[in-house]
């Protein structure tokens, strides 16, 4: 550490005002934050290999000459053991993840738009990085050839088909091992392997722009290894939906660059999922069983799922060891396991139509009848477009309030929703995953309740309520239909709902 601390002194000049280790996951190298006397930060790292060290400052140099999105490095020890680089915050993808993960699965649309901005990015580095770069100074090898494939495969043997006791021909297995090994090798690259593209290893920026970090495995080798590693990180728990999606991000971007079979490039995909999921078992084997180190024990289990599942969709055309990976998922200790999964804390939730009300097209503009004061309150509940002007009060009673959705994230920026309204089921999950709109309504409602209730106890008969968006079709529409079913369920009054631009009218009755 005084050694590092040295380093710093000499390239800053002074003494840092602290230092504050940052915890590590899986590696071997130790981490530290400087803090200089103005707040300024930088990274301190100290390695175990400097021949390990020396390709990470190599490869960094040559990406920054390439203006990629990798940190600078800043000094470098005369041993390579230590070197100092920029600091790219505290926030990881995986950090950024967190909460669609631990509800297994269910990502909301930010997360996902983080997903894909950082997949888009891999082609760049991937092609752009490899242009000009020395692939001898990688390390521990200059690219991935058959020999790094057996390695992986037999580190899966050795420490993860026989520590968990299960019985396996050693020919046979070896035979299919060679077959693999031959297809995921057959065809030439000139692209950089980053070997560990995971969401521990990407960092974002305050306007969510991703920064790659510990690439310092890279070599030469095949883009579908990457891909593999990145959507089948096992418990990230993404759905097959979401990788389909991604995987199409990623060829529209490596098309940037190169030209792309896409169909070609799913069906070698699916032989590095294979390849990449005994890998990642055999590391969490070792780090798991033999280093008894938690994080990867825990990650044993949904590793065994994807593999599951990579034998249900029969991605393993290789017999023996198909069978030997199926015997696999039967054993006892690992079957699925019923997980408690943590409730998204933003909000999320499920939204269903309520059967009290009529759902119809008009066949004209709304009508509604003025209210002369003397009967029990009526709540109107409008969407509309602000394109189109704020509706009309027709009761005389100058028009309630009027609510500005536009703060909040828009569907209808997507393909998907277009043509879809804030009452369709995809639409409704996009803006509760979301979260935003939710909030949104809950100070609605707040208000709506002290409203309702005032003018019921004043023996009002006539109240309104109406939210704008920019195209009066999906978070408008999605906002007055709950306050509707907010203001019905709660008060049992009549409420009467119209979407506007939708030219749709619902009615709920008064169950008083």
């Amino acid at each position: 550490m005084e050694k590092l601390i040295k380093l710093y002194r000499t390239w800053a000049g002074r003494e840092p005002v602290k230092v504050e280790p940052i915890p590590g996951a899986g590696s071997n190298r130790a981490y530290y934050r400087f803090f200089s006397p103005e707040g300024q930060t930088v990274i301190g790292v100290v390695g175990t290999s400097a021949d390990e060290n020396k390709a990470f400052v190599y490869l960094t140099d040559h990406f920054n000459l390439r203006q990629l999105p990798v940190p600078k490095i800043l000094a470098v020890s005369d041993s390579c053991m230590r070197y100092l680089q920029t600091d790219l915050g505290h926030r990881s993808l995986f950090d950024a993840l967190s909460k669609g993960r631990e509800s297994g699965g269910r990502y909301n649309a930010y997360e996902k738009e983080l997903l894909r901005r950082t997949i888009v990015e891999l082609p760049n580095l991937q092609i752009r990085g490899a242009r000009g770069l020395d692939f001898s100074r990688c390390y521990p090898q200059p690219e991935m050839d058959m020999t790094n494939i057996f390695f992986d495969l037999n580190y899966f043997k050795y420490c993860f088909l026989k520590p968990v006791d299960i019985d396996f021909h050693e020919l046979k297995l070896e035979a299919d091992f060679r077959l693999l090994a031959k297809e995921l090798m057959m065809e030439g690259t000139e692209a950089f392997l980053y070997r560990d593209f995971q969401a521990r290893n990407v960092m974002l920026d305050d306007e969510d722009n991703p920064f790659f970090i510990d690439y310092q495995g890279g070599r030469r080798g095949p883009v579908e290894y990457d891909v593999a590693s990145f959507l089948w990180q096992a418990s990230a728990h993404y759905s097959a939906e979401l990788r389909l999606e991604l995987i199409d991000d990623y060829i529209e971007a490596m098309r940037q660059y190169v030209e792309v079979d896409a169909v070609h490039f799913r069906e070698r995909l699916k032989r590095f999922v294979l390849f990449r999921t005994m890998q990642v078992l055999g590391a969490y084997g070792f780090r798991g069983y033999f280093e008894r180190k938690q994080h990867f024990l825990d990650s044993i289990h949904p590793a065994i799922q994807n593999l599951r599942e990579l034998l249900a969709e029969e991605s393993c055309p290789y017999p023996y060891l198909r069978n030997l990976l199926k015997r696999l998922t039967e054993m006892p200790r690992f079957q699925p396991q019923k997980e408690e999964l943590r409730p998204r804390t933003d909000g999320l939730k499920t939204a269903e139509m309520s059967d009290t009300f009529k759902t119809h097209k008009s066949d004209g503009p709304a009508t509604f009848s003025k209210y002369d004061g003397k009967g029990p309150l009526v709540v109107r509940v409008y969407s509309f477009s602000y394109h189109k002007g704020i509706p009309a009060d027709e009761s005389g009673n100058g028009g309630g309030y009027v609510f500005d959705c536009r703060s909040t994230h828009n569907p209808g920026r997507y393909e998907p929703y277009k043509k879809l309204t804030g009452l369709d089921e995809p639409v409704i999950r996009f803006l509760e995953d979301d979260g935003e709109i939710l909030a949104f309504l809950e100070h609605v409602y707040q208000l709506a309740d002290a409203h309702v209730e005032r003018y019921i106890q004043r023996g009002f008969t006539d109240l309104m309520f109406s939210f704008g968006c920019t195209g009066g079709q999906h978070r408008s529409v999605y906002s007055a239909q709950h306050l509707a079913e907010h203001i019905h369920d709660k008060f049992r009054i009549e409420v009467r709902l119209f979407h506007r631009e939708q030219n749709i009218r619902q009615c709920f009755p008064s169950n008083k």
